[in-house]
């Protein structure tokens, strides 16, 4: 499946390029646009162009097809993918911190509603 989507690249450029060099290009992107509070949209835009410059890096560097739109999907579905993890592990510890008396963690990518104490079966609260 490799060879019909990255015809005629190795495997080093496919895993230095996209891999590692997209991808933390992608990390850094997800997180940026989460600790400014932006909506998720403004990710999937800029996976889109990211997707090109890493298909550029390909071509540029290790003479790969320019225009393969495969390749050109599948870069941008692995840093959608890699910017969406980064986007939501920052959105949760944000909600959390910034939020400390509403929300608590549920995972490494969600939050919950705070229950106070009385609920959870604790001591009562005194008034």
């Amino acid at each position: 499946m490799m060879g019909s989507l990255y015809a005629g690249e190795g495997w080093f450029a496919i895993f230095f390029v996209t891999g590692i060099l997209g991808g933390l290009a992608a990390w850094a992107t997800g997180r940026a646009i989460a600790e400014t509070w932006r909506p998720y949209y403004q990710l999937a835009a800029y996976m889109t162009l990211l997707g090109a410059a890493v298909r550029f890096i390909h071509f540029a560097l290790f003479e790969a097809e320019l225009l393969s739109l495969p390749s050109y999907l599948a870069d941008m579905l692995y840093l959608l993918a890699v910017g969406s993890l980064a986007y939501r592990m920052t959105l949760a510890r944000r909600m959390v911190s910034q939020y400390r008396w509403l929300y608590e963690r549920a995972g490494p990518f969600g939050w919950r509603e705070r229950v106070p104490a009385a609920d959870k079966g604790g001591p009562p609260l005194k008034p």
